[in-house]
């Protein structure tokens, strides 16, 4: 027996491994055995009757799940088995939120959480609303253009030319209530680097494996950048 993706093994109960459990409820589900040792031997677990009666609160109450607790017996030796479902929402354990990937146990941050956190409330990152951004802060000339562009590969009506800013945002689902999204502002927005650090494109022309000849970062929103992005490679 080998620990997987949905499997770990545990010689003797300790509260820290809750983690564990909160990893499992964040990814597929799974399984945690408590009286194996690392390779699936059979050790035993002494207190397994008193741990029967502990963890399902201790479960309920620092991690907010509720998972099957069963005192199971092999060869004369008394184990548990803890089956955690896969959770819709995020589960924390003091504060951290636990992965389980592969055999391991990870603990997000950065920009993993906030992919986990959004992914779990059914979101994409560029669907998040931004509060502190009005339809007045985008880039009207932007918004001309892409109207005009919009219209000539006809992927809009032409009735689009005369529409307010706000009319056309609505109508591409770019906002959310009334606060705009963050892909309006990478789109529409003269400085989007102002809100998402990182918003540009770097490139560069290299001789050889090494030597970099020529670097450029380009700033803007999107349309920008893909417009300048392609005149420094064609010059």
């Amino acid at each position: 027996m080998n620990e997987d993706q949905c499997t770990e093994f545990k010689v003797s109960w300790h509260d820290k491994y809750l983690k564990w459990l909160c990893g499992f409820a964040n990814a597929q589900g799974g399984a945690l055995e408590v009286g194996r040792n690392d390779k699936g031997q059979l050790v035993g677990l002494e207190n397994a009757s008193q741990l029967m009666e502990e963890l399902p609160n201790k479960m309920r109450d620092l991690l907010g799940i509720v998972a099957d607790t069963n005192l199971l017996e092999e060869d004369g030796k008394q184990y548990l088995r803890i089956t955690v479902e896969p959770y819709p929402v995020p589960i924390s354990y003091k504060g951290e939120y636990h992965y389980r990937s592969g055999s391991t146990k990870q603990v997000l941050k950065g920009a993993a959480l906030d992919h986990f956190l959004l992914g779990k409330t059914g979101k994409c990152w560029d669907t998040v609303p931004v509060p502190s951004v009005g339809i007045n802060d985008l880039d009207t000339a932007t918004l001309t253009r892409f109207r005009e562009q919009a219209v000539h590969t006809k992927r809009l009506d032409a009735s689009v030319l005369s529409e307010s800013d706000l009319s056309l945002i609505e109508k591409l689902r770019l906002m959310e209530n009334e606060y705009l999204k963050r892909a309006a502002i990478l789109l529409f927005h003269p400085d989007p680097e102002r809100y998402f650090t990182g918003a540009a494109i770097k490139i560069g022309y290299f001789e050889g494996k090494s030597n970099l000849r020529y670097h450029d970062e380009v700033c803007g929103n999107l349309f920008t950048q893909l417009n300048k992005t392609m005149d420094l490679l064609l010059t």
